[in-house]
């Protein structure tokens, strides 16, 4: 069943403002998450297989590159058996990129947001304003939002658009 994301990524020069006023605010904090997303090749969308102490999904989705709030359609599975379903994945379908992070995990509501440190690339905060426990149309998702980037002082010059794996990627290159 797909799901809706309204989301943002962006540079974050402040991960402990972040922190206290996730604390603050009564935020329930997850846990901290060392993780492993392994992106395949497919013909469009993103293909990725998490692997961590917390989260361990397959997802797939579709956003658009673009920076501030954009919807993200995604299904998610669920795994048990992660390490044999990406020697599968990547003998059908190949390896795209690795991407690996510390990533601190908090919900307000239906609300999740990320303090990450990613290898390579630095720190990011992302805000994902989703449909999944709770049913909320786009634009309320988008005022959810909105909201946190205000909340947390997040300017334009910090959005970024692509993905971790398009960023690791351009790195590359």
């Amino acid at each position: 069943m797909p799901f809706l994301n309204v989301e943002i990524k962006a540079r974050c020069n402040n991960p402990e403002n972040i922190r206290q006023y996730l604390l603050t605010n009564h935020a329930e904090f997850k846990g901290v998450d060392e993780q492993s997303d392994t992106y395949f090749n497919v013909s469009h969308g993103r293909l990725k297989l998490r692997e961590g102490n917390i989260e361990n999904n397959l997802i797939y989705y579709e956003r658009s590159n673009q920076p501030g709030p954009k919807n993200s359609q995604f299904n998610l599975v669920k795994l048990e058996d992660a390490k044999g379903l990406k020697e599968v994945l990547a003998k059908s379908n190949g390896v795209k990129v690795v991407v690996r992070k510390k990533r601190e995990i908090y919900y307000i509501s239906n609300v999740k947001f990320h303090i990450d440190q990613v290898n390579g690339l630095g720190s990011f905060v992302e805000i994902e304003a989703g449909n999944v426990f709770i049913d909320r149309s786009p634009k309320e998702l988008k005022d959810q939002c909105d909201f946190y980037m205000q909340e947390f002082a997040i300017r334009p010059e910090d959005l970024v658009e692509n993905s971790y794996s398009d960023l690791l990627m351009e790195k590359v290159i």
